[in-house]
């Protein structure tokens, strides 16, 4: 790999990153239940991006699939078929949202530290040779011997969801 590219690698990361994190607060602090869930969609779009940055291109579009496909969109419906509200809701956040912060800010801090003790001299191993079709081994390795089962829970879950929104909606 050049150095232009490992350059480019780092510059795409680290927007990336900003993105999600910008993504990720506006997800708890809006007022907004449908934004909630549409920055919760910046985040795990986000995520499948470095995925990508990572050649995990499976990882990658299984994020975008199961996540941001049939999660969100899960998300999505359970917010439409309870009826709440839709607009800005005052009285989300409690009182203690400031001890909350510092205890968020304290745990991050633990965890760096424990990463940063266990693994902050290490390096990662370097790939000599990029594997082109590790995407398709991976999904001829799952998809090969298990389609039939995958097939039959597709069925089931769409038959679930039917048969939620009919039950929702029999009023």
């Amino acid at each position: 790999m050049t150095l232009g590219a490992m350059v480019a690698q780092n510059v795409f990361f680290w927007v990336i990153a900003v993105v999600i994190a910008v993504a990720a607060i506006r997800m708890v602090t809006t007022n907004n239940v449908v934004h909630a869930a549409l920055y919760l969609v910046g985040v795990l779009a986000g995520l499948a991006a470095n995925y990508i940055l990572l050649a995990a291109e499976f990882v990658a579009i299984t994020q975008v699939l199961i996540y941001i496909g049939a999660v969100t969109v899960l998300f999505l419906f359970g917010i439409m078929l309870t009826r709440a509200r839709i607009g800005r809701e005052r009285g989300l956040t409690a009182r203690q949202w400031p001890i909350a912060v510092l205890v968020s800010a304290m745990l991050g801090g633990v965890i760096a530290y424990a990463v940063l003790d266990t693994f902050g001299d290490d390096e990662l191993p370097v790939r000599d040779s990029f594997v082109a079709d590790n995407t398709q081994q991976i999904s001829d390795s799952i998809f090969g011997p298990y389609l039939i089962p995958f097939e039959v829970v597709s069925v089931l879950l769409l038959a679930a969801l039917v048969g939620a929104i009919v039950l929702a909606r029999r009023d």
